[in-house]
């Protein structure tokens, strides 16, 4: 074998190498996640924060190894960073989303802040990011649809955290005693953070299939609520509304995979 070829060899297992950390850690999630509704009590409570672990570190090294080291600290500091920060707020004054007090289920905290809530943040942003990317280009419309493919994603997650009893409302809000600033609070964190992270070089000549695993853990986190909320939590209204206003973003973004990809 000649050294082009054993040099070319090992760019191959390099490359190889890069598309299965992800996808072993994405497939991970998903079967995390499938295992949830089977258990409860706190073999539950200890697997949902395992699955965000999962998940944040699926996203994280997708995006170190196919965008750098500059766009994955970049990512995990404004998303996990910018997290804690307005969850700590949150938590002390009520405001962006209202007043609202964890429980001690979720693990360790951080300036009153179980762990896992900020690596969730930046669990979801890395896909929602790139599947709006996939959408539009738009430089002052993208980062808002960005922000909505991050934010619409809590209309699934808080009533199911409600329900598991990780965290509760000081007050009764109008959607299953969630209330209405909670969302618009998610939607401009999560605009600001997509607004942060848009301007973020991407390495040309990424083509689509590069980006399987994130857009395959955001169709997923989709699909999955929607049944299991309409099937698993009892919740037939959050699968309405959480399918609806996550969809909004889903079927453009699913319109797009059809067309070819950018460079």
């Amino acid at each position: 074998m000649s050294r082009a070829e054993i040099g070319a060899h090992g760019l191959a297992g390099r490359l190889d190498a890069r598309a299965v950390a992800p996808a072993a850690l994405g497939g991970a999630t998903i079967l995390a996640q499938i295992a949830y509704p089977l258990v409860s009590g706190e073999p539950r409570n200890v697997l949902t924060v395992v699955t965000v672990l999962l998940f944040f570190a699926a996203s994280v090294t997708h995006a170190l190894l196919r965008r750098g080291v500059r766009f994955a600290v970049t990512l995990v500091a404004v998303t996990a960073g910018g997290g804690l920060l307005v969850e700590a707020f949150g938590v002390r004054t009520g405001f962006p989303f209202g007043g609202y007090a964890y429980a001690g289920t979720l693990g360790w905290r951080l300036l009153g802040v179980p762990v896992v809530i900020p690596l969730a943040w930046t669990m979801m942003a890395y896909p929602a990011l790139l599947v709006a990317r996939r959408v539009t280009a738009a430089r002052v419309a993208g980062p808002l649809v960005a922000g909505w493919a991050l934010a619409s994603w809590d209309l699934f997650l808080d009533p199911q955290m409600v329900q598991a009893g990780h965290w509760v409302w000081e007050t009764d809000g109008a959607y299953l005693g969630i209330p209405v600033s909670n969302f618009l609070g998610w939607y401009v964190t999560a605009a600001v953070m997509m607004a942060l992270l848009w301007r973020l070089p991407v390495q040309p000549g990424r083509r689509v299939n590069h980006d399987r695993v994130p857009y395959g853990l955001y169709l997923w986190t989709y699909g999955s609520s929607v049944l299991g909320h309409a099937v698993f939590f009892g919740n037939p209204l959050v699968a309405l509304v959480g399918g609806l206003g996550m969809g909004v973003v889903v079927l453009p973004f699913v319109r797009a995979l059809r067309r070819p990809a950018g460079p």
